[in-house]
């Protein structure tokens, strides 16, 4: 029986009166799922985790239960994670709002992303703690996956459990639900490539400084270690960006342990094809960097500019000017620009643009007038830089204009005085 057949009889239940609540916080959700017998099996891998607890204060909330029968079948899928992996997995089959079987069946068939209480726990990567809920249009299956590419993991609605309106539903779902970037998702889709990203940028033969930099820093082997997670995209200048650079108060000058952290906010913490992100719903992405250093810091603007892939940092425009390695788990790409965070260089910085006739010359930078109008985008030190400059313009014309103005009222003013 399909999810569509049995829609009225789930009409017909959310019209009876329901148990008055007025909060999901009066009742144990424990005990709703353990009056239904065929759930016994995932109501005791939620209640064996302090999910239960992290509820407690929820007033809106729909649940995707696994049944027995189905759950039997992932059996072996997590019965090697570890209870803190086990619990996120878990988690990810809570949704933070109240879903009734009519709101499932609005959903548009392009899909929509649901916050889960895994997206709160700041484990997830970007927002691969997010559901994405779709609906066939032709015959109104309700399919549940992660956002992210390449996750083999997906569950189809089966059926409504229990509702509360307005506080609490449950639908049992037909494969368990697993967050991309998990340790399960990871053993499973992205086995270590082993390769060698020193070799790999040596062998790309305009990468050898950061080849350098990332072996003396020892951060390569921390990079390497992520092949075998969630994967990792990496963005590495080239040896001409490198030269570009200027030689007093910038990246060169930094001590060691701060260099290592420019050197990580160059990667991204998970696998993303070029095409990934080029369409990238979130352009805002954390950094291996934003992992050591805090919540919110060190962070990339990726989008897409005149038919480019621009990435800004708020002090540097930069674009992808290469594939290199474009093979899951591992993407490395080359970028025109060192990377450098405002968080460490900032307007008020000794840092300095280039001239306008270097980097440009070799790899193009995107037009950023085309970003937003007036906007301009940020050189080494947080001055403009020539890209975002239109043609002609300039400190010197409008100064002109300015005196040929104040000399004009001087004028006038004289008049009037005589």
């Amino acid at each position: 029986m399909t999810f569509s057949r049995i829609l009225p009889c789930f009409l017909l239940l959310a019209l009876q009166p329901a148990t008055p609540i007025a909060a999901a916080s009066l009742f144990n959700v424990t005990a709703v799922l353990s009056a239904h017998t065929g759930l016994s099996a995932f109501t005791a891998l939620l209640s064996g985790t302090a999910i239960p607890s992290d509820l407690a204060s929820r007033t809106s909330l729909t649940i995707f239960a696994v049944p027995d029968s189905f759950l039997s079948a992932s059996a072996d899928l997590t019965s090697h994670l570890p209870p803190s992996s086990l619990a996120d997995v878990i988690r990810y089959h809570v949704i933070l709002e109240y879903l009734s079987p009519v709101d499932l069946l609005k959903i548009p068939p392009s899909g929509s992303l649901f916050t889960t209480l895994f997206q709160t726990t700041g484990r997830a990567t970007s927002d691969f703690g997010s559901v994405n809920i779709t609906r066939n249009p032709s015959d109104n299956h309700v399919s549940i996956h992660s956002p992210a590419p390449f996750s083999p993991y997906n569950a189809t609605v089966l059926g409504l459990v229990e509702t509360f309106p307005y506080n609490l539903s449950i639908f049992s779902v037909s494969s368990i639900l697993v967050p991309y970037g998990s340790d399960l998702t990871a053993s499973e889709t992205a086995p270590s490539s082993g390769l060698n990203i020193t070799k790999a940028l040596i062998d790309g033969h305009n990468f050898n400084v950061v080849a350098s930099m990332l072996a003396a820093s020892g951060v390569v082997e921390e990079f390497q270690a992520d092949e075998g997670g969630a994967g990792i995209t990496l963005f590495v200048p080239t040896d001409t960006a490198f030269s570009e650079l200027p030689s007093s108060g910038s990246f060169q000058s930094l001590p060691a342990d701060k260099k290592s952290v420019v050197l990580k906010y160059h990667v991204l913490h998970s696998y993303y094809p070029l095409g990934f992100l080029e369409s990238m719903v979130n352009p805002l992405q954390p950094t291996l960097a934003t992992e050591a250093m805090g919540a919110g810091s060190f962070t990339l603007n990726i989008s897409r500019v005149n038919g480019s892939l621009a990435i800004d940092t708020g002090i540097v425009l930069a674009s992808v000017t290469q594939t290199v390695i474009d093979e899951n788990p591992v993407a490395i790409f080359g970028v025109s620009k060192v990377l450098l965070p405002r968080e460490f260089f900032n307007k008020h910085s000794t840092v300095s643009t280039m001239s306008s006739g270097s980097a440009m010359s070799s790899s193009p930078l995107p037009d950023t007038a085309a970003m937003s109008p007036g906007s301009s985008s940020p050189g080494y030190g947080g001055e403009p830089s020539h890209v975002s400059s239109p043609p002609g313009e300039s400190t010197g014309a409008a100064d002109i204009i300015v005196r040929k103005l104040i000399l004009g009222l001087c004028c006038i003013l004289m008049h009037f005085v005589v």
